[in-house]
């Protein structure tokens, strides 16, 4: 299985944090997102990592990860840029994740694991963290509706109250060749391509065709400046997470592709 780091935008509302480098460049106590998240995905097992690049490429250059680009980053969405690593999305399972966020290993493997075509990460406890985001935490939230088997029934609606909310999609997501076939064949036909568009029209016309995977976090989003403070906790409890699963290694003298043997992911310093 393989993993996919949707990694191609700009983040303009970090501001000038992202001036010169992508969203997944920016730094937290030295050490980029990138390389934690490529840390986090080694320690659930994956060897082959792929990155789909846009704003600043050049910064991805002699990277220990397999590049995809997408060149019209600009103008396109998180669905673009997935269908960027089309050729790994149609020979195997992938497992995506956006750029601009972190979960540990153990949800990596819990949505990983996942038996069906498509499986989306949901967080069944998302209030509490977008209660420390936002004024307002439905300013920002989607619905998210599953029903008694664990499908996704209703995703990517604004809600109206908390009760639509079952969870929120966090942007991690296991596809299995069948499953990118039928997104892929939802994005031909939508209009709306964003993630959770798409995926409400896929869900719309088959309710059986996304399984919802309740993750136990720690996680955080990154999409403002604001979110480097709020997140910081989360940041040093993966990073904890991360520390052992090395040492865990090292004591049992497993040679792991988890550790970055190959040098920083932080694309230069800038």
């Amino acid at each position: 299985m393989k993993a996919v780091i949707l990694g191609a935008g700009r983040g303009s509302r970090m501001g000038e944090v992202t001036a010169d480098r992508p969203k997944c460049l920016i730094e937290i106590d030295g050490r980029s997102l990138l390389d934690r998240q490529c840390a986090a995905f080694r320690a659930a097992g994956f060897e082959d990592i792929g990155v789909v690049t846009g704003w600043q490429a050049e910064r991805f250059t002699n990277l220990p990860v397999t590049l995809f680009h997408n060149p019209f980053w600009a103008g396109t969405s998180m669905v673009d840029s997935l269908a960027c690593a089309r050729r790994w999305l149609t020979a195997g399972p992938v497992v995506a994740c956006y750029g601009d966020i972190l979960v540990t290993p153990a949800d990596i493997q819990l949505v990983a694991r996942s038996a069906a075509m498509i499986a989306m990460a949901f967080d069944p406890n998302w209030l509490s963290q977008w209660s420390r985001r936002f004024t307002d935490p439905l300013q920002d939230a989607e619905t998210l509706r599953l029903d008694a088997d664990g499908n996704v029934t209703e995703i990517g609606g604004k809600p109206g109250s908390l009760t639509e909310i079952e969870g929120q999609y966090l942007g991690l997501i296991k596809l299995e060749p069948a499953g990118w076939a039928r997104l892929d064949a939802a994005i031909a036909r939508v209009g709306r391509r964003d993630m959770t568009g798409t995926l409400a029209r896929l869900v719309a016309s088959d309710p059986a065709a996304v399984q919802g995977v309740a993750i136990r976090g720690p996680w955080h989003e990154f999409d403002s400046a604001r979110d480097l403070a709020t997140g910081y906790d989360v940041v040093t409890q993966i990073d904890r997470l991360l520390s052992d699963v090395v040492e865990d290694r090292a004591e049992r003298g497993v040679s792991g592709r988890g550790e970055r043997r190959q040098g920083r992911l932080d694309g230069g310093s800038g």
